[in-house]
């Protein structure tokens, strides 16, 4: 735990699941409805930080939130996208994964998906 650390401090009954070493809950600035974070119980700044056990348990909560988002939401295609570093664009140096459940028709072209990050490196095709 970190203090001012907004993820450290979200309360147990905020979240939608958790394991061992991870907790998910939905995203307070969500970029579509039901926009999760994964992240790890232990504060890093990177999952590249977390131990073996710690990574696989992370990426293992990831896929219960999208089978769990499936489920409940009836949505089959996400973007699952991690940013790592200040250059990337990560804001708050706890380490997470975001599972944003995407919808046809949410944008006009969903082509290149991630790849949007540089808007004029996605359009490949």
């Amino acid at each position: 735990m970190s203090l001012g650390c907004p993820f450290c401090a979200i309360a147990p009954t905020e979240y939608f699941a958790s394991s061992e070493f991870a907790i998910a809950f939905y995203d307070r600035y969500p970029i579509s409805p039901e926009h999760t974070l994964v992240i790890p119980r232990r504060h890093v700044a990177s999952i590249f930080e977390l131990s073996v056990s710690e990574l696989g348990d992370l990426w293992q909560l990831v896929a219960k939130v999208r089978i769990q988002l499936i489920a409940t939401t009836n949505v089959f295609s996400f973007n699952i996208g991690v940013n790592d570093g200040m250059a990337a664009g990560q804001t708050v140096m706890h380490a997470h994964i975001h599972v944003i459940p995407r919808r046809s028709g949410d944008v006009i072209d969903p082509r290149g998906g991630v790849r949007w990050v540089i808007p004029e490196k996605a359009r490949y095709w």
